[in-house]
């Protein structure tokens, strides 16, 4: 504004200035309520893999090279959780890792192996089919992601190998029972052969770890609640607790509450992070 501009002009600007900054206020923000907290902050950050630009990618792989792989399935979780939530409650863990330690997470694999034995009517029943809480043994609804191990084998090679060539140097996977426990079976002989450092849900650690340790019970459910509460409906279970829910194992989940799964949660991911920090990677 030059020197010989109006000075009723300057008088109204000032005071229209004024009057935007008493709106403001008037609105309940005030300049520390318009700036997001670090937790909501950390929410932001991006760390899927699909999600990434190049930079972005060059960036976090350059800060921590690390790449977590969550073991899904699309599977019967009961009549009360969605079909993903292994994928779910396995992708939700490692991307609050990857926000708080750092690395990139790859999309979930919704086929693993299981368990499955063929029916005299010459169908195939796997997993939870028949298991002693599914009476009469049967096919449930909706699961859809059984492979043969050999399958499921060369599959996560062939994702460690790309990981590798991308430039990674550890990989931290868990999720579906059974895919778990076969990554783990295979850690030593994988890190041998591909030259990452590898890590999943193995001895020294499952009596502390506190996600995905039963299906579709309490602590899957209380997971889920935490992370996902729009996909829970715990008004599906029976009304009694002396009926039990068809294909769920373990504690009862009507005793699940999003607090119990926040707490598993964290714990789970103070676990990662000790695992790491003894490796040398933080």
């Amino acid at each position: 504004m030059s020197q010989s501009e109006d000075p009723s002009r300057r008088d109204f600007l000032a005071a229209s200035l004024a009057g935007a900054a008493v709106g403001v206020l008037a609105s309940g923000q005030s300049a520390e309520a318009a700036s997001p907290s670090p937790e909501k902050a950390a929410a932001t950050v991006k760390v899927r893999y699909a999600e990434l630009l190049p930079h972005e990618f060059r960036k976090r792989l350059a800060e921590r090279p690390i790449a977590y792989l969550p073991l899904g399935t699309l599977e019967w979780h009961g009549e009360h959780l969605p079909l993903g939530a292994d994928a779910l409650q396995s992708e939700g863990l490692m991307i609050e890792c990857a926000r708080r330690l750092g690395g990139i997470v790859m999309p979930p694999i919704y086929l693993g192996p299981d368990r499955a034995k063929p029916t005299d009517d010459g169908k195939m029943l796997v997993g939870m089919d028949y298991a002693d809480s599914t009476t009469p043994p049967r096919q449930l609804d909706g699961s859809c992601y059984w492979v043969p191990m050999g399958l499921h084998l060369l599959m996560v090679d062939a994702i460690l190998a790309q990981l590798q060539r991308a430039g990674f140097r550890a990989v931290f996977a868990d999720g579906h029972g059974p895919s778990r426990w076969s990554w783990v079976e295979n850690l030593s002989e994988r890190q041998a052969r591909f030259g990452l450092k590898l890590f999943g849900v193995t001895k020294d650690i499952s009596r502390l770890w506190k996600s995905q340790v039963d299906h579709a019970a309490r602590n899957e459910t209380s997971l889920v609640m935490h992370l996902r509460p729009d996909l829970v409906d715990l008004s599906q279970l029976p009304a009694s607790r002396s009926v039990w829910p068809q294909g769920v194992a373990r504690v009862f989940a009507a005793d699940a509450t999003a607090a119990h799964g926040k707490e598993c949660f964290e714990q789970s991911v103070e676990l990662v992070r000790q695992m790491f920090a003894q490796a040398g990677l933080l």
